[in-house]
């Protein structure tokens, strides 16, 4: 399955809002309180202007400036409740905003966990971290700082132009006529700001994705001596990231200009035409500055709406971004629990027909069949390249097969619980992971039964079995600290903890893959008798380039351009893989 990310894949704006409100299904309480203290808030925008009016028609005029200071008190008082109503509706949001982003978050890392290896293998760590940490903060900067102004705006709006419409119609139509133009705008160049927002966001999420890769490499780009070569990719990026970020900014600030504009023509013929109404007697200076006030709370708003239209789009292109991962399929669920217990009278794993394939290259694998008896041990040798290391991953289902089928004690693969299948396949990796912390916390990682184990009952089974010495080789024993990616410790030391942690785990089915590579003879002859000493019913999965670490093998596949086959003998397995070194 193709789970590449680079795609276009854009969603309606109001499909993508109903989806993004999901996730503030659970704060309607906060969210009727904020729109009510925002109407409160409105109401009070909308009387202020009228009041000064009248004030100025009723009581300058006739100079009775006793009501002038009692309407003074008045405005005070409406002052005050405004700026009240205003903090509390930006307190409501922000912490409605974090929990919208601490959701989204979470279900952005959930659904990534659902996903399989082949996901991580077309996608970029550091493009991921980018969608899951700034493209989420995108959308929430909008939902918890300007969906409230938004709307605040829109409500503004609409009070001010009931309002200029109620004192007079034929000004009240004048004023707004600039507004029908600034609507056609929006329209004409909404879709290019998203796409001009969409376009950095995938940029910073490259440029991310290179200094992770670059560093993570670092100690190649020493060796070689190519800091040059990293500069140069890093500029790159760099490069592409700021014309985008560039675009973007421009696209973003074209609204600003032309809505002052606007704002300012309705200005210019409010005021032309309300002299004029004036002197025609239809209009009163005091009505005039309302009038104006009006005009000014009717496209304020408009020029803030251009700014937080802006954030908008931003939003809407970081939401795509998310929602591409959200709406991933996840591999088959369970469909039925089955015994994971082995049979005697059938094999413990088979291969039927199975071919496999990575997105966008050719197959690896072509109609294999082969089955594995329990208790057993089987080497898998081969070319570099030849598809070794993804038979031994379709066996621990990292992936899962273009045709055919996986069976594990006779049934699909897939039908297992996740939980039964790992605790019945370990896995050794030709260059394991190790997570911060200490030896013991890597040793017992994902191990159920020994997550809650005291340091003195974990020494006692490693004891028991036959493990003490390799931990012997840690200086700190089970406290020796670990770093982050197993920094600070040998390759050697990596694949004995990464060793230790299988073997504890006492699996129906052990895969070794090269798991020997970096250790001295010595330290593999004592690892090989560890694992005889696995229980009678284990089968072991080896695969290994040094012939000696599989000459006691039950049996030997040849794994080779697609296809697999059994090589017999061990000078048989010798004489495939000197074959098929000839023919590639």
């Amino acid at each position: 399955m193709n789970y590449n990310l680079n795609t276009d894949q854009k969603s309606s704006t109001r499909a993508a809002v109903k989806k993004m409100l999901q996730f503030m299904a659970s704060e309607k309480k906060e969210l009727y309180l904020a729109f009510f203290v925002m109407m409160l808030n409105a109401g009070i925008t909308m009387l202020t202007p009228y009041l000064i009016g009248y004030t100025i028609d009723h009581y300058i005029q006739a100079g009775q400036y006793q009501g002038v200071l009692h309407f003074a008190g008045l405005l005070l008082v409406l002052y005050i409740i405004w700026a009240g109503t205003e903090y509390l509706q930006t307190k409501l949001m922000g912490g409605v905003g974090q929990r919208m982003l601490y959701s989204l978050r979470n279900a952005v890392f959930s659904k990534l966990q659902q996903l399989p290896v082949a996901f991580f293998n077309q996608n970029k760590s550091g493009d991921l971290i980018s969608r899951i940490n700034s493209d989420t903060d995108k959308v929430n900067q909008f939902f918890s700082q300007s969906l409230m102004q938004f709307v605040d705006s829109i409500f503004t709006m609409l009070g001010a132009a009931i309002f200029l419409i109620s004192i007079n119609v034929k000004l009240g139509g004048a004023s707004l006529a600039p507004a029908v133009a600034i609507l056609l705008f929006v329209q004409l160049v909404s879709a290019w700001v998203k796409k001009k927002n969409a376009a950095s966001m995938k940029s910073t999420g490259d440029l991310s994705a290179e200094i992770q890769e670059s560093l993570q490499n670092f100690k190649t780009i020493i060796t070689f001596n190519r800091r040059d070569y990293f500069r140069r990719r890093f500029d790159e990026a760099n490069e592409k990231n700021y014309q985008s970020a560039i675009k973007a900014g421009l696209a973003n600030n074209v609204f600003t200009p032309v809505f002052t504009l606007f704002s300012n023509v309705a200005q210019l013929i409010v005021l032309v035409y309300g002299i004029y109404l004036i002197t025609q007697g239809e209009f009163t200076i005091g009505l005039l500055i309302s009038f104006i006030a009006y005009v000014q709370n009717f496209y304020l708003p408009l020029r803030q709406l251009a700014a937080l239209w802006a954030g908008f789009q931003a939003a809407m292109a970081a939401w795509d971004r998310i929602a591409v991962i959200l709406q991933l399929e996840v591999p088959p669920a369970i469909t039925d629990k089955v015994p994971l217990s082995a049979s005697g009278d059938r094999p413990l794993l088979i291969f039927d027909n199975v071919s496999f394939q990575y997105p966008d290259g050719k197959k690896v694998l072509h109609n294999i069949n082969f089955s594995m008896e329990a208790g057993k041990t089987y080497a898998l040798v081969g070319p570099t390249g030849g598809g070794k290391t993804t038979t031994a991953s379709l066996i621990a289902r990292l992936y899962d097969p273009v045709e055919g089928t996986v069976l594990l004690n006779g049934h699909d693969i897939r039908n297992y619980p996740e939980q039964e299948r790992t605790e019945a396949i370990g896995f050794i990796l030709q260059e394991p992971f190790l997570f911060s912390g200490t030896v013991k916390d890597n040793i017992i990682y994902g191990n159920a039964k020994l997550k809650d184990s005291s340091k003195e009952q974990l020494l006692t089974m490693l004891q028991e079995a036959g493990l003490e010495q390799l931990l012997a080789r840690f200086d700190q024993g089970l406290d020796t600290p670990v770093n982050a990616g197993g920094e600070g410790i040998s390759l050697g030391q990596k694949q004995l903890l990464a060793f230790i942690r299988a073997v504890l785990r006492q699996p129906a089915l052990l895969i070794l893959d090269e798991a020997t590579a970096n250790i001295d003879t010595v330290t593999e002859q004592q690892l090989q008798e560890i694992l005889e000493r696995l229980p009678e019913e284990t089968t072991r999965v080896i695969i290994a380039h040094r012939l000696n670490t599989i000459e006691n093998a039950d049996e030997i596949f040849f794994v080779n351009a697609g296809s697999l086959q059994m090589a017999g003998s061990l000078d048989n397995a010798l004489h495939l893989l000197l074959e098929g070194k000839r023919e590639s």
